[in-house]
């Protein structure tokens, strides 16, 4: 009887495949919009500038290690495979005291073998204004030691549903001893 199942069971699943055919209904769980919600909204395009705090070092740093870099030698200078964990503040200028916009929060990792070159994944997450509780997505390559660095922004929450844009990134200071950076962000982004 064994020998026969798996035939049986063939033949039953065709005939149940070929009784009840497609009639061009997705599942239940999916409804096709008709209005586009977006339509009587105009797209406009925004542009940002604030400030990005690094601090590693300190009591209450904003950058975690949460992967060590690779034990090789071959790879020790670019520290490649560390990984950081962010919650940094986003400010209106370079001084850690000035306002507050909101905080930058994600991790970076350090994915190159060549030079200090970052993967960054991290949510602008805004605190102040109209924006307050909006967020922007950014996924990019970030070359540190260039002048300006360039990434996309790949989408929002809030004011930024639908967003897409880039962030170009500058190096306003660097304190090698603690490896605390500051970073001027300005981001052009559309949305509705």
């Amino acid at each position: 009887m064994t020998k026969y199942f798996p035939c049986l069971l063939l033949t039953l699943l065709m005939l149940f495949t070929q009784t009840f055919p497609v009639t061009g209904e997705g599942p239940a769980f999916l409804k096709s919009v008709k209005r586009n919600p977006m339509k009587t909204r105009t797209e406009k395009l925004s542009h940002f500038r604030f400030y990005w705090h690094d601090i590693l070092s300190g009591p209450n740093p904003t950058a975690v290690k949460i992967v060590p870099p690779s034990a090789n030698n071959k790879t020790a200078a670019t520290a490649f495979g560390q990984v950081n964990m962010i919650d940094d503040p986003l400010t209106e200028k370079p001084e850690a005291g000035s306002k507050l916009l909101g905080r930058a929060q994600g991790f970076y990792g350090l994915a190159s073998q060549e030079e200090v070159g970052l993967i960054m994944a991290m949510n602008f997450a805004f605190s102040t204004g109209k924006y307050n509780g909006s967020t922007l997505t950014v996924l990019g390559r970030n070359a540190v030691f260039e002048k300006v660095r360039e990434m996309p922004v790949i989408g929002g929450s809030g004011v930024f549903r639908f967003a897409r844009g880039y962030v170009k990134a500058s190096t306003h200071s660097f304190d090698n001893k603690t490896g605390n950076a500051v970073v001027e962000y300005n981001v052009h982004v559309l949305h509705f």
